[in-house]
């Protein structure tokens, strides 16, 4: 579908790809639109909702500015996944031991492998030259975390917590795929927590005409935006080296479990938190996808449901309007508190039937009643990308 809502009450329009957005949301979109540097206008997916100073599924470009708060702390999360050469026969009638073995190969949650890094040294050298020059001159960044030196390093191939996952899921033609959400862990947190704040401290008394304190940008040419800009790559690097990494730990745990198979579909790996240099409208601009993955034309991307809802293989077609752009996945429709406090157990176990995954009130918060129907979200975004798979889950890791 086309554009849904435009608002106009900022120095630029948004212009947003579905109708079922609050107020809330509302808002900070047109915080964000009244910023000076912003281009053209700000573009919202259909799975917006409220996030932190900015809302998650915004597409902000901006020329010679870049809001650290609207690339978040998750820097670099995002999607990746990969087709087997198997099929839904092939697999066991109980899924239990494939969680369990997937688990066992993962840590989930906080846990990270325990006795240094669990990934190639190769991967961790590739990394640590960047990191050692970014924290020679910010070290302040490395005493935001406990044991940070070597923490990244143990962290890299880890899933982490929240809405990240795991999953095994099932195609329209019954072929089986491994998907999996994650981001830059830790160390990712701890970069864009420093910066956000530093570019708190560098406007200074100009932090106050802000719409909203979380706001503050870093401008290009001033003292800390190169720094910035060399964090956020490094990231965002080694947040699809965690994607890369986890997926081979994932694979070797199932050769051991399943019948010998094969990758039938080269991995697809994309960020949906990240900001990147594009062209478009005739300029080239820094564009911030808040919770949206590029969706240029022929760019296959990932679209996750929720832990008991269809996931979306699809293909980008290249929309100037929404910075060829598409949703990240369904978006939260309620709060972390407010499905704790709406469900119980029970629901969850209701709406997660069929799907072989932890089913305790540890994870009420992930409940697929919690999101916006992912249905009703391809359907706000068919001008946007076209479906190449559909996808439905089977086993599903949360941390």
């Amino acid at each position: 579908m086309p554009i849904q809502r435009i608002i106009i009450q900022g120095k630029v329009p948004v212009k947003i790809y579905t109708d079922d957005v609050d107020s809330p949301a509302v808002k900070q979109l047109v915080n964000i639109a009244q910023l000076p540097f912003i281009h053209s206008h700000v573009a919202a997916m259909p799975d917006v909702h409220v996030g932190i100073g900015a809302t998650v599924g915004a597409v902000i470009p901006t020329k010679g500015a870049i809001i650290p708060a609207a690339v978040g702390v998750d820097i670099g999360c995002g999607m990746v996944a990969t087709r087997l050469s198997l099929t839904a026969s092939q697999l066991p009638d109980n899924l239990r031991p494939l969680r369990t073995a997937i688990e066992a190969a993962v840590p989930v949650g906080f846990a990270m492998h325990p006795n240094g890094p669990g990934v190639p040294a190769s991967a961790v050298h590739a990394l640590s030259g960047g990191l050692d020059r970014i924290v020679h001159k910010h070290p302040g960044i490395l005493k935001m975390q406990k044991n940070s030196e070597r923490t990244w390093a143990q962290q890299l191939g880890t899933l982490g917590g929240g809405n990240h996952f795991i999953e095994l899921c099932l195609d329209e033609n019954q072929d089986v795929w491994v998907m999996l959400h994650s981001g830059s862990r830790g160390i990712g947190n701890v970069i864009g927590r420093y910066f956000i704040e530093l570019a708190r401290k560098d406007m200074g008394q100009h932090l106050a005409n802000l719409p909203d304190r979380d706001l503050a940008y870093l401008q290009e040419g001033a003292a800390h935006f190169d720094d910035y800009v060399t964090a956020v790559q490094w990231a965002q690097d080694y947040a699809m080296t965690n994607r890369r990494e986890m997926m081979r730990l994932i694979l070797d745990a199932l050769m051991r479990q399943l019948p010998p198979f094969t990758l039938t579909r080269e991995a697809i790996n994309c960020h949906h938190n990240y900001v990147t240099v594009e062209r478009h409208f005739g300029e080239d601009l820094f564009i911030t996808r808040k919770g949206a993955i590029r969706a240029g034309v022929g760019d296959l991307g990932i679209i996750p449901g929720s832990m008991g809802a269809k996931s979306y293989i699809v293909r980008g077609k290249g929309e100037p309007e929404s910075f060829c752009s598409c949703s990240h996945g369904a978006g939260r429709r309620m709060s972390r508190g407010q499905a704790k406090k709406k469900f119980d157990q029970q629901d969850l176990i209701d709406q997660t039937v069929g799907v072989e995954c932890r089913k305790d009130s540890g994870v009420l918060d992930e409940i697929p009643g919690a999101y916006k129907p992912i249905d009703e979200v391809m359907a706000n975004q068919s001008d946007l990308v076209e479906v190449v798979h559909t996808l439905k889950q089977v086993v599903c890791v949360k941390g």
